[in-house]
């Protein structure tokens, strides 16, 4: 199937949550409650034949899920979350049931730190072997003692074409600069924000400091007035809806934005910018910890990840799965960026003492 059918199949992954205007109970296929009821097949390996997985919306094949119950015989039931605060807000009182979660990387380390997740036995992970190596010994979780990549993101602007003056190669559009007043998006989350205006500065999305902050934070001030929106990773839709030319958005959503609308394009700024991860996690007190890793090992493998990709349209770390994608998927320069453009990208650590700091100071941003 051809990347431009493909698309006229997906929305981004925080879609129907937000049409349907659910918050942080999240949406449930089955009902977790519904299916942990004990007595149901007990299978070889001694766990009952039930697996409950928390996702994003709209982040997995059409089919997967049915197709490892056919394989395994494990009933999977599904809810979802709309925001990583949301996962961790759910798992702060204790585990409520799931054995499959998908953290961003920054929460990989956080949980990690909170000791919430259960370490992996990669030795029932045999697909690991299809996961490209630059995706394995990664800062937020050295040798993948947590978790395993589904997929991968970096921020980076997205604009019409017929609507700016010149290419922009440069934050500076978005973060310092009148020349496009009200026509500009920003992300609503602040770790983001503050740490992509470090990159604009000069610094390492992980090496800001308070008195950096404190600059930022004026510096976001003066620039307010030209912001039109503040968004929740719908900067894509913003473009293709006319209410803004330039956004603050991650490279999959501006791919399928791209595809819907030949005057949008996408750019890593020159300064750099920062990758995201979402990844595969069993929590600490997950019920069937057997199942999860037979999930997450079937979930890595090629084909299983060419059909998810197929649906979710998102750059794959799976070697195996992108080498069965057509070309308008592999080579697509926005889906997988230059590694020029790569090499200047970094993912962002959980910082405790930082954070705080920067959700005050963002809140200070949004009300003045």
């Amino acid at each position: 199937m051809d990347f431009n059918e493909l698309i006229k199949q997906t929305r981004g992954r925080r879609s129907l949550l937000q049409a349907l205007g659910v918050a942080a109970v999240g949406i449930s296929f089955g009902g977790l409650a519904a299916c942990s009821k004990k007595g149901g097949k007990t299978l070889a390996n001694g766990e009952e034949a039930k697996l409950n997985f928390y996702n994003w919306d709209t982040y997995i094949g059409e089919n997967t899920l049915d197709n490892f119950k056919e394989a395994t015989g494990v009933d999977v039931t599904m809810d979802l979350f709309d925001s990583n605060d949301v996962l961790f807000a759910k798992f702060k009182a204790g585990n409520p049931g799931y054995d499959v979660i998908v953290p961003s990387n920054d929460f990989v380390e956080r949980m990690t730190k909170a000791d919430m997740l259960l370490p992996l036995d990669h030795s029932l992970l045999p697909n690991k072997k299809n996961i490209d190596p630059a995706y394995i010994n990664v800062e937020y979780d050295l040798q993948r003692k947590f978790s395993m990549p589904y997929t991968w993101l970096v921020t980076g602007i997205g604009y019409r074409k017929s609507k700016v003056s010149s290419p922009p190669d440069s934050w500076k559009v978005l973060f310092d600069s009148p020349e496009y007043a009200g026509r500009i998006a920003w992300l609503s989350e602040a770790g983001d924000m503050f740490r992509l205006y470090g990159k604009y500065l000069g610094k390492s999305v992980n090496a800001l400091t308070p008195a950096d902050i404190a600059t930022i934070e004026r510096m976001m001030i003066k620039q307010k007035p030209n912001v039109k929106k503040f968004h929740e990773d719908d900067g894509q839709d913003l473009l293709l809806k006319g209410d803004c030319d330039v956004v603050l958005e991650y490279n999959g959503d501006m791919a399928q934005a791209m595809v819907e609308d030949k005057d949008i394009d996408f750019v890593i700024p020159k300064e750099g910018s920062q990758l995201n991860s979402d990844n595969l996690c069993i929590p600490k007190g997950a019920p069937h910890p057997k199942n999860a890793h037979a999930f997450i090992n079937y979930i890595l493998d090629a084909n299983v990840d060419k059909h998810i990709t197929e649906t979710i349209l998102y750059p794959t770390p799976n070697t195996a799965a992108r080498k069965l994608m057509p070309d308008s998927y592999q080579n697509n320069p926005v889906i997988f960026p230059p590694a020029e453009a790569l090499a200047k990208c970094e993912y962002a650590r959980f910082d405790p003492e930082l954070q705080p700091l920067f959700e005050e100071a963002f809140t200070r941003v949004r009300a003045a």
